[in-house]
């Protein structure tokens, strides 16, 4: 019988398995067993400037941007609220006014 860990994010015990990842029903983090353990605790992203971005910074876009499988275009200067930080290579999660929810390079932005 396998031992399941508890959530590392919220420390919750109702953690199940599916398939080779684990879920915390209760803050809905999700985690692989072959991963490290929640990395985006000291996660550092910075800016094309090189000022470090935290979560809920506002951003504006400093190229235009095609929408992948989209006709729609970011264009430069759209300012974005309430960033929130991932780990990846698109490492910034948002929302944009008249395009919705989507993620972005650090490097294609500078904090506002």
């Amino acid at each position: 019988m396998s031992t399941i860990p508890k959530c590392p994010k919220c420390q919750s015990e109702y953690v199940y398995e599916d398939n080779s990842i684990y879920i915390c029903p209760v803050c809905s983090y999700e985690w692989s067993s072959t991963e490290e353990t929640f990395p985006e605790e000291n996660l550092e992203v910075k800016d094309a400037h090189g000022t470090v971005l935290n979560d809920g910074d506002a951003i504006s876009v400093i190229k235009d941007l095609k929408v992948k499988g989209s006709s729609l275009v970011v264009k430069i200067g759209t300012k974005v609220k309430n960033i929130k930080l991932c780990g990846g290579g698109h490492n910034i999660d948002c929302k944009i006014d008249g395009i919705g929810a989507m993620k972005l390079k650090s490097e294609f932005v500078k904090k506002i």
